[in-house]
Parts: structure tokens; C-alpha cells; sequence
């Protein structure tokens, strides 16, 4: 299932179970949620790792906001 002009929210998104969960989307098999308008919204502390998790998303065309 793709979920289509969804958004996820993810907190902790800056490292471990947290940035796997929001990067998802950099999977080969899940490419297709940033086709389908898929938008992630992440929280963390440290701004460096929010930079590169949100680097790793919009590769796969999915949008993504960084939330410190």
C-alpha cells in the first residue's frame, strides 16, 4: 500500500530507530512513496544528523521538513 499525500510523522528521526523509520522511503522497494507525493515530518536534537536524514529522504523524491 502506498500511502498517497500522506504525511509521517517521526520523532527522533536524528539517529537510530528513529532515522530508519524516517528514511523508509530510501528502500529500493519503497522509491515509489516520493512518486506518490509521500511527505515526511521529523523532529530530533542534533541539527548535523537532521541535515543528513533529511539529505537521505529527499533523494527518493519524497518532501521532508526537519523539525530541531
Amino acid at each position: 500500500m502506498i500511502p498517497q499525500d500522506k504525511v509521517a510523522l517521526v520523532t527522533g528521526g536524528t539517529s537510530g530507530i528513529g532515522r530508519a523509520t524516517a528514511t523508509l522511503a530510501v528502500s529500493a522497494k519503497q522509491r515509489a512513496l516520493g512518486a506518490a507525493g509521500a511527505k515526511v515530518v521529523f523532529s530530533g536534537r542534533r541539527d548535523a544528523e537532521g541535515e543528513k536524514t533529511a539529505q537521505l529522504i529527499r533523494e527518493t523524491g519524497a518532501e521532508c521538513l526537519y523539525v530541531h
